[in-house]
């Protein structure tokens, strides 16, 4: 449940951390609600390509 430019830019552990911060928040505000524990946001999602580059065109981009 990211966007595709967040996890392009590096930005998807700091916005999953937030969330992991918010569901703690709500975890203990009320912790009645959760009647399976501690909540956790989704996985990180794994990375996906339409044209995977080459390693050369890795280090060409570097």
């Amino acid at each position: 449940m990211m966007t595709p430019a967040s996890v392009h830019k590096g930005r998807a552990t700091e916005i999953h951390a937030a969330r992991q911060n918010v569901l703690d928040q709500a975890f203990q505000a009320h912790p009645e609600r959760f009647s399976k524990g501690r909540p956790k946001p989704p996985e990180l999602p794994s990375p996906a390509w339409i044209n995977r580059p080459t390693e050369a065109e890795k280090e060409i981009a570097a």
